[in-house]
């Protein structure tokens, strides 16, 4: 059995030079700004090879490759390596909703 594998980028690391959507057009497009969005669910075996080199080649490191998770029902959505927790899976707390409404000390109006 082949090893099963997930490309993952670093949205924090990477800086949209593109070179990932250029190296595996099939897994990788870009956004409007030119950072990548990459295809969900495992890397098809004849692109391992190539997935492999975008890895190697990106610039700023930001490009991996995971093992991929076979609990497809997690609370959990993956977008271009970030896990996100859907709102009612979890407590999101709202900021300033007890502050004062009044301007602070040395604040104009």
């Amino acid at each position: 059995m082949s090893e099963r594998l997930r490309l993952v980028v670093d949205p924090i690391a990477c800086d949209g030079r593109g070179l990932c959507a250029e190296l595996l057009a099939e897994l990788v497009t870009l956004d409007d700004w030119g950072y990548p969005i990459v295809a969900r669910g495992d890397v098809p075996a004849e692109l391992l090879g190539a997935a492999r080199e975008a890895v190697r080649l990106c610039p700023k490191l930001a490009l991996r490759l995971e093992p991929a998770t076979s609990d497809v029902s997690a609370p959990h959505l993956h977008l271009t390596g970030v896990t996100w927790v859907r709102a009612q899976d979890a407590a999101i707390p709202i900021h300033g909703s007890n502050q004062s409404r009044e301007p602070r000390k040395g604040s104009t109006p």
